[in-house]
């Protein structure tokens, strides 16, 4: 069983960064890809992006490409999600979950589990 706690979030002005950290415990750590998710009030939960459990393969959606860097440090069993150039629409509840179904890249939240109790981000325009 697999336990993730995210942290890192908080209000940010328009342009500025923040990175998100998602600890885990329980299983082997590098067995498993770890995906980011962020879900806006009304709107369904979005894929951002994923590592795989070696911390070789990333991939990111289009609205995270080239502004975000997803990476994961297995020695302390944690993935990081830096976050730079950031807007306004970026505002939202930031997930962290283990892949546990489907293919690498998937981005479908239905492919992931062990959710975190997520964190918060607010970027102000």
């Amino acid at each position: 069983q697999v336990q993730l706690v995210e942290s890192g979030g908080g209000l940010v002005q328009a342009g500025g960064s923040l990175r998100l950290s998602c600890a885990a415990s329980g299983r082997t750590f590098s067995s498993y890809g770890t995906g980011w998710f962020r879900q806006a009030p009304g709107k369904e939960r979005e894929f951002v992006a994923v590592i795989s459990g070696g911390g070789v393969r990333r991939y990111y959606s289009d609205s995270a490409k080239g502004r975000f860097t997803i990476s994961k440090d297995n020695a302390k069993n944690t993935v990081y999600l830096q976050m730079n150039s950031l807007k306004p629409e970026d505002t939202a509840v930031y997930y962290c979950a283990a892949q546990t179904d489907g293919p690498f890249g998937s981005g479908h939240a239905a492919d992931f589990g062990s959710w975190g109790q997520g964190t918060q981000v607010t970027v102000s325009s």
